[in-house]
């Protein structure tokens, strides 16, 4: 398959102008919305990253059919009014193909109706909720599993290590209720009730109603669903007010982020669900190849999971723009995507089909330790 460079443009109010002024009208251009700034930052500058180094790496090589990809990236800081707005902006472009890699449940939600009205497929976001993989979202292509699937892993592995007392925690938004809803399903397949159900806050580190909550009932056993900022604070706060609960986390935590933001040693002993393959495992032919990009894109940066993410949704778009060929509409790269049938990038496989557009099942489990995995 021919490659692509994926050029990053600083956000910007795209509609301060006229659509594709100033850009290369040979380009094959997405656009997404993510978090660049803000409490939850490090979710999209790690996803956008992994993304940039495949299609640099593409590029290189002369594009797809010999058209470069060009990225448009807009800040959204996490917030899903900020989300809709830079979603109006992209779908004016007239040289829009595709949207990519928005990163978020409650910021990717309020966008839908827009992004089927427009019939402009939205290609690996980054979230795992149930109202992404409902059969009449037509223009919604998910690369990674579904949080129900991490969430049920996550309960398994507590039960099986006789943690009984579980005790769910979610972020009060639609990300956090979709986790809420399979953290209930997976409790009751084990005939197990919580302990405690409490909420914290997206984007903040103010936690001590949940730390209160959660204290009462000295859970052995917790089910986390938020991001990294207020997961930290409340998994700090509880190894200083003296609790052994194990802490699981859905993938969306980002692992490195989590680390980063609890005190060094504090994050031993975490779990974390994983929806990609180990990135530090070379003998993996797509790690190895995730590595090498990353390396020539951002040699400064370190490997993980988030970014290894970004790296393999760019994979799987640039496989459909590769087969709607050198002309592709929005239509000809949906028939492409539905294209997609038990496709192996090397160690991680993709399939999708007219009636599925789920391209993975994979999860796996992690533990933080006081390592950083890196080479």
């Amino acid at each position: 398959m021919s490659s692509g460079l994926l050029t990053l443009l600083q956000p910007r109010p795209v509609a301060s102008q006229p659509p594709g002024r100033g850009q290369d009208p040979n380009a094959l251009v997405l656009g997404q919305s993510l978090p660049l700034s803000g409490p939850s930052a490090q979710l999209g500058l790690d996803y956008r990253r992994g993304a940039l180094a495949w299609f640099k790496s593409v590029n290189r090589e002369g594009g797809i059919h010999g058209r470069r990809i060009e990225l448009v990236s807009l800040d959204d800081k996490y917030e899903p009014s900020q989300t809709l707005i830079n979603t109006r902006q992209l779908l004016k472009r007239n040289d829009l193909l595709a949207l990519f890699g928005y990163v978020g449940t409650p910021t990717t939600k309020v966008a839908l109706p827009l992004i089927e009205a427009a019939e402009v497929p939205l290609v690996a976001p980054m979230t795992g909720a149930s109202l992404l993989r409902r059969p009449e979202l037509r223009m919604v292509f998910n690369m990674r599993t579904s949080y129900r699937r991490e969430i049920a892993a996550m309960v398994d592995e507590l039960v099986r290590d006789a943690h009984h007392r579980i005790a769910i925690v979610y972020q009060d938004d639609a990300f956090g209720q979709d986790g809420l809803e399979g953290a209930m399903a997976a409790l009751t397949s084990h005939g197990l009730k919580p302990v405690a159900v409490t909420t914290v806050q997206r984007n903040s580190a103010q936690v001590g109603d949940a730390l209160d909550d959660l204290m009462a009932v000295n859970p052995n056993g917790v089910v986390l669903v938020s991001a990294y900022v207020s997961s930290a604070a409340l998994a700090t706060a509880l190894r200083e007010r003296g609790s052994s609960a194990q802490i699981m986390n859905v993938s969306f935590v980002g692992t490195q982020a989590l680390q980063r933001a609890m005190p060094v040693g504090e994050a031993n002993g975490i779990g974390v669900a994983q929806v990609v393959p180990f990135p530090w495992n070379r003998w993996i032919p797509v790690v190895a190849d995730y590595q090498r990009c990353l390396r020539l894109s951002d040699a400064a940066s370190g490997f993980g999971f988030t970014s290894f993410e970004g790296y393999l949704a760019a994979r799987m778009i640039t496989e459909a723009l590769a087969r709607a060929g050198k002309n592709p509409t929005r239509q000809s790269l949906v028939q492409a995507l539905e294209s997609i049938n038990d496709l192996d990038l090397g160690g991680f496989r993709i399939q999708m089909g007219r009636d599925d557009h789920n391209a993975s099942d994979f999860v796996e489990l992690t533990f933080l330790g006081s390592q950083s995995w890196e080479p």
